[in-house]
């Protein structure tokens, strides 16, 4: 009975970090989108696609995510560094995915060949995928307004559901045909994208001189981040205790 205890109480844990992350980061690439100017169902199902993949990526393969954002932490740095006031959202992240990149090949080059984590990403994308459709279909039918909290947990929720449930069979499907020399390449790169990304976010917070009139649109995405982050974090939690409850062990899933 404690061992169950103790078994519940970890998964509830690593499902509110993993929501989170996820809640954040899809409020923050929803409300960047909004400004790109993406309309109607667009920013709901790419910011849930990018949001679940990135997510997917640290829950499935952790050190190979980890070598991504330290890569493009350290490319943004340096592009920071490089660029002076003049800072460009496309060329920040693709500096950073070109460090994933190289850093993700590192990895495999290392010995550790092995195409899981693409596999797990693309999982997470399909499963952003159907989120953003479902929450698509459930704003336009309740035609009213919905806050980041609802949405983030709402999103978090599906998505947590539609991984857990076809992560098995999908892994099994790309089995064979995913290459593994490239896996993590493609992994690391579009983990130090979306680093890139926030690096951009926040260098825009702390240094208004660089975007000038841009940092009153920076400081309302930032803000709405922390509210996703917590509308995510319940959403998860709520997830991660009823597939607990339904038999889907955190324990059984395998990390690369």
């Amino acid at each position: 009975m404690r061992d169950r205890f103790f078994a519940i109480t970890v998964s509830l844990l690593v499902w509110s970090l993993a929501g989170a992350l996820f809640g954040g980061l899809f409020i923050g690439l929803y409300e960047v989108l909004v400004l790109l100017g993406l309309s109607g169902w667009q920013p709901l199902v790419v910011g849930a696609v990018a949001a679940a993949m990135t997510t997917a990526a640290f829950y499935s393969a952790m050190p190979l995510a980890l070598v991504g954002a330290t890569a493009g932490v350290l490319a943004s740095i340096g592009y920071l560094v490089i660029a002076g006031q003049t800072i460009s959202l496309t060329m920040i992240t693709a500096v950073a995915g070109g460090s994933g990149l190289a850093a993700g090949g590192f990895f495999a080059w290392t010995g550790r060949q092995n195409a899981r984590p693409l596999a797990e990403t693309l999982t997470g994308m399909l499963a952003g995928f159907g989120a953003g459709l479902a929450l698509v279909l459930v704003l336009t039918t309740l035609e009213t307004a919905v806050g980041s909290f609802v949405m983030a947990a709402g999103v978090v929720a599906i998505v947590g559901a539609l991984f857990q449930l076809n992560e098995h069979w999908i892994v099994q499907a790309c089995h064979g045909w995913l290459p593994d020399s490239l896996a993590a390449p493609l992994v690391a790169g579009l983990i130090a994208s979306v680093v890139g990304a926030a690096v951009w976010l926040m260098a825009g917070m702390t240094t208004p001189l660089l975007f000038g009139s841009e940092r009153s649109v920076i400081d309302q995405v930032l803000s709405e981040v922390p509210i996703g982050a917590l509308g995510g974090m319940l959403g998860g939690a709520a997830t991660g205790l009823i597939l607990e409850l339904m038999g889907f062990r955190l324990e059984d899933h395998d990390v690369v």
